[in-house]
């Protein structure tokens, strides 16, 4: 039976926010809540279902309270993406992951802290929040990332037509055309971008990381950063997306007190050779690397 899951709104501009909500099961202790973000071309589906399949469901069923965030625009949050829509991945990082934060913890009077959990892109705009914000260095308890990568640096023909043709070429002409990118019409992913958030990702992935809205430089702003505990997870076969060198670039790039670094691969021990996406909607996952996520969890709370 799948945890019980609630839709929470939080108002935001002029729509709201949507998180979804996935309680603990059956569990006496508190642990600090788990806050979840999706990537690029996504949304929070990409961590739980109805079913209570995922990996926010299989946390909540371990004691976890979870929370997963749609970003605006992408899945359950209003206004959707549309031709109108005038919002960039500057947004997320300035407004609605600190708003989200406060939000957890107004709803856990006793949580001094929220762990945060991201995939993809989704872990590249979390650390450019913590980067930004010490009051939100104060407050995260860790930082949990698969597949995440800030650049794209390997070289191969999938990686060609994936990234240069496709996402850098194509996706623009077509946002300009239509004033957004329409991903779930074609197929190439969960949920729509917008345009300012495509060039935006686009420019960051090819070059340097500084806001586009008011010129903060991130990668200067990381080395006197203070991080949480942080695990960067890669899959052998995420090729391209997350391939596991752009991921371990990542980590030097920002320069982490306390990281640890793993490879999903069957030569470690794991079930399969994991890609970008499998590695969190897998249906074995939740036997092999999900039990190590739950217990890195659960030696933080002793």
């Amino acid at each position: 039976m799948s945890p019980t899951q609630q839709s929470l709104f939080i108002p935001y501009r002029q729509g709201q926010l949507h998180v979804r909500f996935i309680p603990a099961k059956g569990m006496n202790k508190q642990f600090t809540p788990i806050l979840m973000l999706h990537g690029a071309m996504s949304n929070g589906r990409v961590f739980y279902s109805d079913s209570g399949r995922g990996l926010g469901c299989y946390l909540a069923e371990q004691g976890f309270d979870v929370y997963v965030l749609d970003t605006a625009g992408r899945g359950k949050s209003t206004p959707l993406i549309d031709k109108y829509y005038d919002l960039g991945q500057g947004e997320v990082i300035r407004e609605q992951l600190p708003l989200v934060q406060s939000f957890i913890l107004q709803c856990h009077p006793l949580a001094a802290k929220v762990h945060w959990c991201a995939h993809s892109w989704g872990g590249v705009l979390m650390a450019s929040s913590l980067i930004r914000f010490t009051d939100l260095q104060a407050n995260v308890a860790s930082f949990l990332t698969f597949g995440t990568k800030r650049t794209i640096k390997i070289k191969s023909l999938r990686k060609w037509l994936m990234v240069d043709v496709f996402w850098n070429r194509l996706a623009p002409l077509v946002a300009t055309k239509q004033g957004f990118f329409d991903a779930y019409r074609y197929r190439f992913g969960m949920d729509n971008e917008s345009h300012q958030s495509l060039s935006q990702s686009i420019d960051w992935v090819r070059g340097e990381w500084i806001d586009h809205d008011d010129h903060f430089n991130y990668a200067i702003a990381a080395k006197n950063t203070i991080w949480p505990i942080t695990w960067f997870i890669a899959g052998k076969n995420d090729s391209v997306l997350g391939n596991p060198s752009d991921v371990q670039d990542m980590m030097s790039e920002c320069g982490f007190q306390q990281a640890e670094y793993t490879l999903l691969a069957k030569e470690h021990g794991n079930l399969y050779d994991y890609g970008h996406a499998d590695m969190l909607t897998h249906k074995q996952a939740s036997d092999d690397h999900f039990i190590k996520v739950k217990n890195w969890y659960l030696a933080q709370a002793q």
